[in-house]
């Protein structure tokens, strides 16, 4: 019988706003522009980048009045855009600037510094543009169009509903396992919730792992199709329903077979804060490859930690085993003599 849930294992960056991933964004196009030997122009490097988090923290600092006179709302409103503003022009001064100076570069020295600098430009450019249209001109952005980082670009914002954690930052892992505790299978899910990966999860397992008979679930992977599929893959799904019950589902949900699947299921989480506690709560490895990659050890690393509990616990027994054997014939020896 296995056990599925899963958890967000977070990536290692800052709290997101628009304008502290501009100046990431305009800080690393003056670093890279700055470190091109042929570059004229970037002598003052140090002192953009002074500049350009000056004028972020001055746009930081303002926040939106509480007061409810009309005027001295507008007035402070007219503050945060112009500080705003002040930022967005300085950071297309940088763009501009570092535009030109690709066009000054030789075919081969743009081939070789254009692409991490073209990348940074381009999160800029998407950052003034949100700005504008948010801070300036009043715009709602659609959460599609929203990055969370400018160096770990698949971050994603999860809000789990956990009780003090508004949301976290990161990718969701689900997993699954078996009764014994080792884990049959991972996913990494990327633009996913827990309903979109229950089937894809048990038909990976069952694959892998013939013998598997039956998982169950928690309620976020619930859906009437995923039920309905599941049941053509495994022999018993225990996996309640969202909302409403029927008197069928009550029956299904109230009998003693499923109730004590679901307190075994509550196994899934010493496994999950397990790896977390040995470092899987974040990545602090860059990329997305090497995200998976930090992922697949971490379970490999669970894996052997239960097999090293298993060969230890037959240890443990052969050991007692021999000293009451021991014990045993001692004792028939002093009783012969």
């Amino acid at each position: 019988m296995g056990r599925c849930d899963s958890w967000v294992v977070e990536t290692d960056v800052h709290y997101p706003t628009d304008i502290s991933l501009l100046f990431d964004a305009v800080r690393k196009v003056i670093e890279l522009s700055a470190k091109v030997p042929v570059l004229p122009g970037w002598r003052q490097s140090a002192h953009l980048v002074k500049k350009s988090k000056r004028l972020m923290r001055q746009a930081q600092k303002l926040k939106r009045s509480s007061s409810k006179n009309p005027r001295k709302k507008a007035v402070k409103e007219e503050e945060i855009k112009k500080a705003h503003t002040r930022f967005i022009e300085h950071a297309r001064r940088i763009l501009d600037k570092a535009q030109k100076s690709m066009a000054a570069l030789s075919d081969a020295d743009r081939e070789q510094n254009q692409a991490p600098l073209e990348r940074f430009m381009a999160h800029a450019h998407r950052q003034i543009d949100q700005i504008q249209r948010r801070v300036i001109e009043g715009q709602s952005i659609p959460h599609e169009e929203k990055v969370f980082s400018v160096f770990e670009e698949h971050t994603e914002w999860i809000s789990k509903g956990k009780a003090g954690v508004p949301q976290e930052l990161g990718l969701r892992i689900c997993l699954l396992e078996d009764q014994y505790g080792f884990v049959l299978h991972h996913k990494i899910m990327r633009r996913e919730t827990d309903e979109k990966v229950a089937v894809d999860m048990a038909l990976a397992a069952k694959e892998k792992f013939a013998a598997l008979r039956g998982c169950s679930f928690d309620k976020g992977f619930y859906s009437p199709a995923n039920k309905q599929a599941l049941a053509g893959i495994l022999d018993k799904v225990v996996m309640p329903k969202k909302g409403r019950l029927t008197l069928r589902d009550k029956e299904e949900e109230h009998a003693e077979e499923f109730i004590a699947a679901r307190y075994k299921h509550a196994a899934v989480e010493s496994a999950i804060s397990a790896m977390e506690n040995h470092g899987l709560d974040r990545c602090f490895d860059m990329g997305l490859d090497a995200f998976e990659r930090y992922v697949a050890l971490a379970v490999t690393a669970r894996n052997l930690q239960i097999l090293g509990g298993v060969l230890m616990e037959k240890e443990r027994k052969r050991a007692a085993r021999r000293s009451k054997y021991n014990n045993t014939r001692a004792s028939r020896k002093q009783g012969a003599a």
